[in-house]
C-alpha cells in the first residue's frame, strides 16, 4: 500500500468497527470506545484531527470506496486530546466534552473529577457514562454464585447500555 489509511476516510460503522476490535478482551478500552461511539459525536471528530490510527493486514487488492485494504484495526490517541481541545482541533458542547474526558479516563487513566462530570450531563449521557463504568468494572462478565459458592449462571450488567436510535 502506497499511503496509510487515515480513519477519516473510513465510513463511521467501519471506524466504530476497527476501534472495537483493537480494545476488545480490554474492558477499559471497550467501555471508552463504546461511551463515545453511543454518545454519537466524538469518532468523526476524532478521525476527521487525526486523533485515530489505523492498522490494516496487508493486502495488495483494491479495496471499494470507503474502505481500507484487509482488516482496519483502529486506536485513538488519547494523549493528544488535550492539545487538540487546546488548538481548536476539535470541539463538543460541555457535556459532549465531559464524555470524551471521560472516555479518556476510563482507557487511559487521564484524571477527572467525576462528581463535575456527572453533574453536567443529561440523563441520556449519564446512562452512557454509567454503562461505560459498569462495562470498565467488567459487570457484563459477572456470575451468579449458588448456595455451595460454585459460579451458577451468567448476570446482567449493572448498568447495560442503551439501545440506540
Amino acid at each position: 500500500m502506497l499511503f496509510s489509511p487515515r480513519a477519516a476516510d473510513l465510513d463511521p460503522v467501519d471506524l466504530e468497527s476497527a476501534l472495537l476490535r483493537a480494545a476488545v478482551g480490554d474492558y477499559t478500552s471497550e467501555a471508552a470506545v463504546l461511551l463515545l461511539a453511543n454518545a454519537g459525536h466524538w469518532l468523526t471528530q476524532l478521525a476527521a484531527a487525526d486523533l485515530i490510527t489505523i492498522e490494516t493486514d496487508d493486502d495488495d487488492t483494491a479495496p471499494p470506496t470507503g474502505q481500507v485494504p484487509g482488516i482496519a484495526w483502529a486506536a485513538i490517541t488519547w494523549t493528544d486530546l488535550e492539545p487538540a481541545l487546546a488548538a481548536g482541533r476539535i470541539e463538543g458542547s460541555s457535556g459532549q466534552l465531559r464524555i470524551l474526558r471521560a472516555a479518556a479516563s476510563i482507557a487511559d487513566g487521564r484524571p477527572v473529577d467525576l462528581g463535575d462530570t456527572a453533574s453536567g450531563l443529561d440523563r441520556r449521557h449519564l446512562q452512557l457514562l454509567l454503562a461505560a463504568v459498569s462495562h470498565a468494572g467488567g459487570s457484563h462478565e459477572h456470575r451468579d454464585i449458588d448456595a455451595d459458592g460454585f459460579p451458577s449462571g451468567s448476570l446482567p450488567p449493572l448498568v447495560a447500555w442503551p439501545a440506540r436510535d
